[in-house]
């Protein structure tokens, strides 16, 4: 049975009702028998069956033992920090989401856990950075923007030579395309806002933990901080996974067309995008992932902050915003929007340079985003005058 077929089927049908649907248990506190005895369900914070489907559906995604849904990707992501204590080290990506940072660095590091950040893209970095007091290594592959894809099996392998965590940012890749528990990674985390939800309509988090013992721990923690996801937002998620490998096979399939157009153009300097031959670790990314995803980011040969808003100004079916993976195409700038939280030289430093630009692409007709993208590269090409011309024209249709 494809991944396809057995996910769909996995979503159960409503024992009581039969209901196709999932139901949405829009309540706050269930009924008891007894003093402590109920139906499995006693307060909605501490769990809720809605949620419980999703968290069901979660772990049987990602091949692991539990799951767990949360108010946000970052909500998802301090939990799993809250498994560390003060004087524990947490060897992280360079290229790292800009939400993350902030969490690890100027809310994590005052309450004494130590964040190192390297290159991943080479496991030897990951070998000589690691310490005795590594107690959790970080990674997303791809990374967020650069799309930068390290070996979560090499990386595994160190870190539990080490007695550390390997906790994978799965959101970019999704498991439509990638399984880091099967490829040795202790937890996954999702901001299930992106392709899981699919349809920007929700801000959600997950956690997915390899074994039960782990699961036990992310629980308590879910269940006492209370960063819990609403009934309602739990079933969108699962309404958005149904379609998910339908989604995300045309996304990669968009995207790779656009990343080999961007090749092609003379304002272009460079392109990343793991399915493309020309990607630093792309025999990586052909082992690990089933297909490179639906981002692609780039950079311009005129590699200035005004260059790339001349760009990202002027689409017209590329709709600029934060966040990514749903059904309409969007970008961004990310050194002012999503990772401006990180000082400038530490951005550069990892690659995130002034005129990076990410695309999120969508499910329009990849001819459209094609000619869409070229328009606002042309027009970002023109002087000030012709482009004032350019603007009149346009205006006056």
């Amino acid at each position: 049975m494809s991944k396809a077929t057995d996910l769909i089927h996995s979503i159960p049908v409503d024992p009581l009702t039969g209901a196709i649907s999932v139901p949405i248990y829009q309540t706050s506190t269930f009924v008891q028998e007894a003093p402590g005895e109920n139906k499995g369900y006693d307060y909605a914070r501490s769990n809720n069956p809605t949620r419980a489907v999703l968290e069901d559906i979660a772990a049987k995604l990602e091949h692991g033992a539990a799951g767990f849904a949360f108010a946000s990707g970052l909500a998802a992501i301090d939990a799993v920090v809250k498994l560390l204590q003060s004087g524990d080290e947490i060897l992280a990506v360079d290229d790292i989401y800009g939400g993350a940072f902030r969490l690890f660095t100027h809310i994590y590091q005052k309450f004494g856990i130590k964040i190192n950040y390297v290159d991943t893209t080479d496991a030897v970095n990951v070998a000589d950075a690691i310490t005795p007091n590594t107690k959790l290594v970080w990674l997303e592959t791809p990374t967020n923007p650069t799309l930068k894809i390290s070996d979560i099996k090499a990386i595994a392998k160190i870190a539990h030579l080490h007695n550390a965590l390997l906790c994978v940012d799965n959101t970019f890749a999704s498991p439509a395309l990638q399984q880091p528990i099967l490829l040795g990674a202790d937890i996954i985390v999702h901001s299930a806002t992106k392709y899981l939800g699919g349809h920007s309509d929700l801000i959600a988090g997950l956690v997915i933990t390899a074994t039960k013992d782990l699961g036990d721990k992310i629980k308590f923690i879910q269940n006492a901080s209370g960063a819990i996801l609403a009934p309602h937002d739990s079933w969108l998620v699962i309404r958005g996974i149904e379609t998910l490998h339908l989604r995300v096979k045309q996304h990669s399939s968009n995207a790779l067309a656009i990343a080999e157009y961007l090749l092609t153009h003379p304002a272009v300097d460079a392109v990343y995008y793991p399915g493309l031959p020309t990607h630093k670790n792309y025999k990586i990314a052909q082992q690990q992932q089933s297909s490179g995803g639906g981002v692609v980011t780039f950079t311009l040969k005129n590699d200035t902050e005004q260059a790339a808003k001349n760009v990202v100004c002027n689409t017209r079916l590329f709709k600029l915003a934060e966040s990514l993976g749903g059904v309409k195409s969007l970008l961004c700038h990310p050194a002012t929007m999503t990772h401006k939280s990180i000082p400038a030289v530490t951005r550069q430093a990892a690659g995130v340079s002034d005129s990076l630009i990410r695309l999120s692409v969508g499910l329009e007709d990849v001819e459209d985003l094609i000619e869409d993208i070229e328009q606002a590269l042309d027009y970002a090409t023109l002087d000030s005058i012709s482009r004032q011309a350019n603007d009149a024209q346009f205006a006056a249709v």
